[in-house]
């Protein structure tokens, strides 16, 4: 079972850190870089990241600054950034992880962080997320457990699965990843989606929703403490539901993406620690993208000097585990990835995920 701090750092540099991720693009770094010489040895990448508000976009950002080295850095052994050289990588908001599965493999975006079922889903063209299948996806690493939150208003009558029947339930917007998983786990505890009204919203809606009555409970997903919940929490008592019980750990043990975690006491303002469902998130490519920048990010994501960017940028950081980066996943690692994981002895999957099945060009997901 993993554990998180209950401590998320001081509230203003959180909120410091993303005012400055959103204002990269617009500081100057990527002009800088198009302006230098077209034979020096640069590029620019970008970052699917999520909401604000989402633990994504903040993750987004620490990724962006661990695996960038611009020319003229300094090398990291001379206690220089350690990233890949001559690499600026950008964060960019997005829908989220379902956004950023679909932009990566169009070649949108070159990375983006998402949820490993819905990375799984998408590989396989699942009807879920109601697409096509995405071949061209592959995992460069599995990074963090993201939290799924079940969140109703504190005076709520809700207080297990069971207590959801006949109520309003926000899930995330239509084709999106969070709405896709919250739908999985209704269904594993025998709610059919008819029994209850399914309300889709975007991720920025979610907690005015909540907190207006106009749903009764609500599915988030994202690492917590989630910033949009913390500040909901402040204006309107919340209570997360347990998601616990012989049909979650069913659900951990059956898929690998899925893990028991638990949000401590003091989060959100609750008194004790609850009991829910994790689910990997993970950092992927498409197959296309060069093998050594694809071992480049590996190792830098996972450089010793990196690990203190990360713990201290979100408690998630501190659940990083490199020896877990290539486990618990359904899709391809891409294989600059793979050279750098079994050049430093870390676990690798020990069967290769089965392809996609095959589809007529204009078949729709049943």
């Amino acid at each position: 079972m993993s554990q998180r701090s209950s401590t998320s750092g001081p509230r203003t540099a959180r909120r410091r850190f993303l005012a400055t991720a959103a204002a990269l693009p617009a500081a100057g770094w990527l002009g800088a870089a198009f302006a230098q010489d077209k034979a020096a040895d640069n590029r620019v990448i970008r970052i699917g990241s999520g909401p604000t508000g989402a633990t994504e976009f903040l993750f987004g950002g620490l990724i962006a600054n661990a695996i960038s080295n611009p020319p003229g850095s300094r090398e990291c052994d001379r206690g220089g950034n350690c990233g890949v050289r001559g690499l600026i990588a950008v964060a960019q908001t997005t829908g989220g992880p379902a956004d950023n599965l679909r932009a990566v493999s169009r070649g949108d975006l070159e990375l983006g962080l998402t949820q490993a079922d819905a990375a799984s889903w998408a590989f396989a063209g699942a009807p879920l997320l109601s697409s096509e299948p995405m071949p061209n996806l592959r995992v460069i690493a599995r990074l963090y457990p993201t939290t799924i939150h079940l969140v109703v208003r504190a005076n709520a009558t809700i207080a297990a699965f069971a207590d959801l029947k006949g109520k309003k339930i926000g899930i995330g917007a239509e084709g999106s990843a969070q709405a896709a998983t919250a739908k999985q786990l209704l269904s594993a505890h025998k709610l059919h989606w008819n029994q209850v009204t399914l309300v889709p919203l975007a991720f920025t809606a979610m907690t005015d929703a909540l907190a207006s009555g106009k749903v009764d409970a609500l599915f988030m997903i994202s690492a917590a403490p989630v910033l949009a919940l913390e500040d909901l929490a402040r204006k309107t008592p919340i209570r997360i539901v347990p998601i616990a019980g012989p049909t979650a750990l069913k659900i951990a043990q059956a898929l690998p993406f899925y893990s028991q975690g638990v949000i401590p006491a003091g989060v959100y303002g609750s008194t004790a620690d609850v009991q829910t469902l994790d689910v990997g998130t993970v950092l992927i490519a498409r197959d296309t993208m060069d093998d050594e920048l694809a071992f480049g990010i590996a190792r830098a994501i996972w450089h010793e000097r990196n690990v203190a960017l990360f713990q201290n940028g979100h408690p998630c950081g501190k659940l990083m585990v490199r020896a877990g980066a290539a486990l618990g996943v359904s899709v391809p690692i891409h294989p600059g990835a793979i050279r750098y994981y079994a050049a430093n002895a870390i676990p690798l999957p020990d069967t290769a995920p089965a392809p996609p099945p095959t589809r007529a060009p204009n078949a729709r997901s049943s």
